[in-house]
């Protein structure tokens, strides 16, 4: 094999998943942008044509300014409460023996197992005024009434940080993999306490793992429709199902793409502005 063969192979081989990438994903993405630009009428829909006033309707309305705060407030909370759930957790995984390990771990993942659909019902049931909550703490006497958490912003985050702690889990779980236990047991055999051991030699080690998935989770919490359209109700409007609403409820196609692009550049803003300031308060700390 020549040269120039060997070093085309790599992108021979990756060609099929880079067209299935684009036909999977960039295609529909631009074809998205490109209808946010389109003019509407109220009588015909997207009518073709330039026009940037989806995108000042978007950025320009309170009402969209609430939601889009809305959003990323939801998405922020459940991340921090992911990281504080899912880092100990699967640094409490990892030093169990087997089977218990195998079995707690299956027990973690169990909510990747059950479509969002049938879990989130689960909790609307859970949530409700006269839910398996409010009876219980109503049969206990604790309280002075239901606790209202349907249709609520700290319910709807409780039902996403449910889903979302596997994916820190899974992240933080990798790092410790890497992570080889006789160093630990020679800072213990040197005096160092446990505190001093986590601190020093296990924590930084973690980063990575929860740098990637508190990426992941807010992602993902961003981006939830299910959960807070049947937790948050109509009232409890996030940027996912604003947009189902203009695309099927006022048909405005054009400016629910608007709204979609906007999300998507706000997430990844976001997301690069928080791993850059990551890595490099890591870089700084390994140094």
């Amino acid at each position: 094999m020549t040269k120039t063969r060997r070093q085309s192979a790599p992108y021979a081989l990756s060609l099929p998943a880079m067209l299935l990438f684009t036909a999977l994903l960039v295609v529909p993405l631009a074809m998205t942008v490109v209808l946010s630009f389109q003019n509407y009428d109220l009588n015909t829909g997207a009518i073709g044509g330039f026009t940037l006033g989806n995108y000042l309707d978007a950025l320009g309305d309170p009402y969209y300014h609430t939601i889009f705060l809305r959003t990323i407030g939801i998405a922020c909370a459940t991340t921090i409460l992911c990281i504080l759930i899912g880092a100990p957790e699967a640094y409490f995984l990892s030093r169990m023996q087997p089977p218990w390990r195998s079995i707690f771990l299956i027990v973690t993942l169990s909510p990747l197992l059950i479509s969002v659909v049938v879990r989130t019902l689960g909790w609307a049931l859970l949530f409700g005024r006269n839910g398996v909550i409010n009876e219980t703490l109503a049969a206990l006497g604790i309280g002075a009434g239901p606790i209202p958490l349907l249709y609520t912003t700290h319910g709807v985050v409780i039902a996403l940080v449910h889903v979302s702690v596997p994916f820190m889990v899974i992240s933080v779980w990798a790092s410790l993999q890497r992570l080889d236990p006789r160093v630990s047991k020679a800072a213990l055999s040197l005096g160092a306490s446990e505190a001093t051991v986590f601190r020093r030699i296990i924590l930084p080690q973690i980063i990575p793992g929860v740098l990637s998935g508190s990426l992941i989770v807010f992602a993902l919490a961003a981006s939830a429709f299910a959960t807070p359209a049947i937790i948050g109700g109509r009232q409890l409007k996030v940027v996912a199902t604003s947009t189902y609403d203009e695309f099927l409820g006022t048909l405005n196609w054009p400016l629910g793409a608007a709204i979609a692009v906007v999300l998507l550049v706000v997430n990844a803003t976001i997301m690069l502005t928080y791993n850059n300031l990551l890595e490099r308060r890591y870089a700084r700390s390994t140094r």
